[in-house]
């Protein structure tokens, strides 16, 4: 054989080699990334290593020497091995980064999302406010009522507007990066107690009949304010959806000594199965619920499920009594 042919076997039998080798590693790849990345030196190496030992037979070299000549060559297996390692590596740290990338631009989008639905949901709801303020300004002005009826309306209606900031304001504390938590021991029995007196005149107004039960005294380290707005804002929504005749039930338990579980049952008539993923979001509200007086802002539920992740904890929500009513469970852990 001349050396022209021998250079053409080497190459060829290289050439083969190394493509089967790259053909495994692109297939490998599709599922492996970094196992791939590691045996890619590797095929190189193998390449090499046929194309040089056919080489060698073709030039008639004698077995012992071609066997040297081999074991040369696999000797830079495990430096081979080194590079491969890193690469995977590399290229495992590359692949995180762009997940977390594609993530957070994910999140991004959907908080931008978000805020411009809460912007448009907010100017809709606070024209409602100052639209029934100017009414009432001019039906003073044209004596069609009086200045004590007017002034009531106002003030009502500023009030409307007052609880509305104070969400907004509340949902912008807890959202923001230096938020902190003042945590004591408090029993959370004592403010499911407090939002039940609190919200019932506005039961009582409504026709609902509010009603409570704390099975043993639950005390856990939490924000007793942020706690107790939650529980508030999830009574007076259970009642502010609750026809007249109904009950909201608010249970108190222990889990077992490791979180604190606060259950709050309405009689709305249940939720539609494609809106309750939504319900804990920000400025949204079922069709149902956006009628005129229905107050605040529509944050009140995100407000709760921002206190339970602050705590660690979460709020859910299900329908019960076949669709009856809903119950939102917030959990707190201990």
């Amino acid at each position: 054989m001349t050396p022209l042919e021998g250079v053409g076997l080497s190459a060829g039998v290289a050439a083969v080699v190394g493509l089967a080798g790259a053909a495994g590693v692109l297939a490998l790849g599709r599922r492996r990334p970094s196992v791939a990345a590691t045996l890619a030196p590797l095929v190189v190496v193998a390449s090499v290593a046929a194309g040089v030992y056919a080489s060698a037979r073709a030039m008639f070299l004698s077995e012992k020497d071609s066997t040297t000549v081999l074991w040369l060559l696999l000797a830079t297996v495990p430096v081979a091995l080194v590079v491969g390692l890193v690469l995977a590596r590399r290229t495992h740290h590359l692949a995180t980064e762009r997940a977390e990338a594609v993530a957070a631009r994910d999140r991004d989008r959907e908080v931008e999302a978000r805020r411009r639905e809460l912007v448009a949901w907010v100017s809709h709801d606070l024209r409602t406010p100052l639209a029934a303020v100017r009414v009432l300004t001019e039906a003073m002005e044209d004596a069609v009522t009086t200045p004590a009826d007017a002034a009531a309306g106002i003030l009502a209606e500023n009030r409307r507007m007052s609880d509305m900031v104070d969400d907004l304001l509340a949902l912008s504390r807890l959202q923001s990066p230096g938020f902190e938590l003042n945590r004591e021991p408090t029993d959370v029995g004592d403010l499911a107690s407090d939002a039940l007196a609190a919200a019932g005149p506005a039961a009582a107004a409504a026709g609902v009949r509010l009603t409570g039960e704390v099975t043993v005294p639950v005390v856990v380290p939490v924000d007793a304010r942020e706690v107790a707005r939650a529980v508030g804002n999830l009574v007076s929504n259970a009642v502010r959806h609750t026809p007249a005749g109904g009950t909201v039930c608010v249970q108190v338990e222990d889990d077992h000594g490791s979180a604190a579980v606060v259950h709050v049952t309405d009689g709305c008539g249940g939720i539609p199965a494609a809106d309750l993923p939504r319900v804990f979001e920000a400025g949204w509200r079922g069709t149902a619920a956006r009628t005129p007086g229905s107050g605040g802002a529509g944050i009140g539920l995100s407000i709760v499920r921002s206190v339970a992740e602050a705590h660690g904890g979460a709020v859910t929500v299900e329908n019960v009594d076949d669709g009856r009513g809903c119950r939102f469970t917030l959990t707190l852990p201990g």
